[in-house]
């Protein structure tokens, strides 16, 4: 629940706010270490709610964090900038271009990183149903895979809208790497001889 006055980010938000916040942990080291924190920060506890039965309140499931390693994110990040100019384009500053420039630039961009995902992951949608379609969340649906948004209350069964398909890796399939590989070098210096 937000305690704010702020609304949530929308979804397209949070990709860019994800993606400026990777990249800045990438190259700032105290600004990962912040995140680290902030992740590593106990939450407050909730505050105990009385079971309208005389039953006790079942015992929440702990919850196991892990902790990723870098290296996959790295492989991956390289590959985007191998095939899209990803850093490159995010790292340029594109004040001085037009639009068009940038138009042209971004289909370049999309297109590598399109490349990337269709030759590393199997991406597929988590529902089938057509965007804007009325759709109903029995009780017992995948949390994880489904998020309600707009005016949540009550339980399921839910009816609503399909705003956003979602998307699920079914399958990963990036290259193995030696123990040598150093996963931090994202693309060499060039040097033209």
């Amino acid at each position: 629940m937000n305690n704010s006055s702020q609304p949530l980010p929308s979804f397209f938000s949070r990709i860019s706010i994800a993606i400026g916040a990777f990249f800045r942990a990438l190259s700032d080291a105290e600004y990962a270490a912040r995140l680290t924190r902030i992740d590593d920060a106990p939450q407050p506890a909730a505050a105990p709610v009385a079971p309208p039965a005389p039953a006790p309140a079942p015992t929440p499931t702990p919850v196991t964090l892990r902790v990723a390693t870098p290296d996959a994110a790295l492989q991956l990040l390289s590959l985007f900038q191998r095939e899209a100019r990803l850093i490159d384009f995010t790292q340029e500053n594109l004040s001085a271009y037009s639009d068009a420039d940038i138009g042209a630039a971004a289909r370049v961009v999309h297109e590598g990183c399109a490349k990337v995902l269709k030759e590393h992951f199997a991406i597929q949608p988590i529902r089938s149903e057509a965007e804007g379609s009325r759709v109903e969340l029995p009780e017992g649906f995948d949390a994880a895979a489904v998020r309600l948004t707009g005016n949540v209350v009550g339980k399921a069964p839910f009816h609503g809208t399909l705003s956003h398909r979602g998307w699920r890796s079914a399958e990963v399939r990036l290259p193995k790497l030696t123990e040598a590989h150093d996963a931090s070098i994202l693309a060499p210096a060039e040097v033209e001889l």
